[in-house]
């Protein structure tokens, strides 16, 4: 039986599942949509609907990955589902991350003032920079997952087949995490970085903007300050959306609790759902479309509530 707290957070998640889902989906759909009103496709369109898409089976994934863990352990840990799920997360949490951090290099490359002949030339070739940054992600399907991945996940399921992991090595067991994640780490060392070089880029500007005696923001500046604001917040829900994987993670080396377990996945939930919805709202194009789909549903609740005697 679950507890009262338990309960409540199994509907937060619930909850944040549902908004990841819809916003995700609206995302991919509307990117999707504006690729064939133009009959081109731009890069943002490509890396939009790709997070969109990754996040949107990233969610299902925690949501199945979850759901059987809480109420079924036993089939879990039985036959070959924990191998499955985790071959599907880990190419979903990764093109997840890469998409994002494609989009926050778009952003740097468009909005960020730098004289340096490297950040210029990259500049230039924006397009040819986010397509290749891409690729590696195919890259390193091809060469880290198979190598590495399958080895450890094949080393972790035989130890959860046995006695749920207690008596693997607490070491062994996080060393086998990490390498897991090795990739993602790196890509959101150099999102960190791509925000440092941006905050960077915003002081110069108003600096020189101070000297000029400009006593109103300009485009750069606002251009400058939606890109810190999607990027802060992306770092910040990933931080805690690796705080939640490693709250699971440590599920693994102690013995079982439910209420620890349950903690971690709604902490988990708050990146995808959340950094989508900043997008939404950050995105001019992107909220006013949420705006027209929302705006026959207020209609049709007010026309409901004015219908009751």
């Amino acid at each position: 039986m679950l507890s009262i707290v338990e309960g409540l957070l199994i509907f937060v998640a619930a909850s944040e599942s549902v908004l990841g889902i819809l916003g995700n989906g609206f995302i991919g759909v509307v990117s999707c949509i504006d690729c064939v009103k133009s009959k081109k496709t731009s890069i943002v369109s490509i890396i939009l609907t790709g997070l969109a898409s990754s996040r949107f089976c990233l969610i299902w994934i925690i949501i199945t990955d979850a759901y059987v863990r809480v109420f079924f352990p036993d089939i879990y840990l039985s036959g070959n589902l924990i191998q499955y799920i985790a071959h599907l997360w880990i190419i979903m949490n990764q093109s997840s991350v890469w998409f994002a951090t494609s989009l926050s290099i778009f952003y740097f490359l468009k909005i960020a003032n730098y004289s340096h002949c490297i950040f210029l030339w990259l500049k230039g070739h924006i397009n040819r920079v986010l397509l290749l940054f891409m690729g590696c992600l195919l890259i390193s399907w091809l060469f880290a997952f198979p190598s590495i991945a399958k080895p450890i996940i094949n080393n972790i399921m035989k130890n959860r087949s046995t006695t749920w992991l207690i008596t693997m090595h607490k070491s062994e067991y996080l060393a086998n995490q990490i390498l897991l994640n090795i990739g993602v780490i790196l890509v959101f060392a150099l999102c960190l970085i791509i925000c440092f070089l941006l905050i960077t880029s915003l002081w110069r500007h108003n600096r020189k903007m101070r000297l000029n005696a400009t006593g109103f923001r300009d485009p750069s500046t606002e251009a400058h300050i939606k890109a810190m604001k999607i990027l802060v917040s992306f770092i910040i829900l990933f931080i805690l959306y690796f705080v939640g994987t490693a709250i699971q993670i440590s599920v693994g080396t102690i013995p079982e609790n439910k209420l620890l377990l349950i903690v971690g996945i709604t902490t988990r939930l708050l990146y995808p759902w959340g950094h989508s919805l900043i997008l939404i709202l950050g995105n001019r194009k992107l909220k006013q479309d949420s705006l027209r789909v929302l705006k026959p549903l207020k209609c049709w609740e007010n026309e409901k509530f004015l219908r009751i005697p």
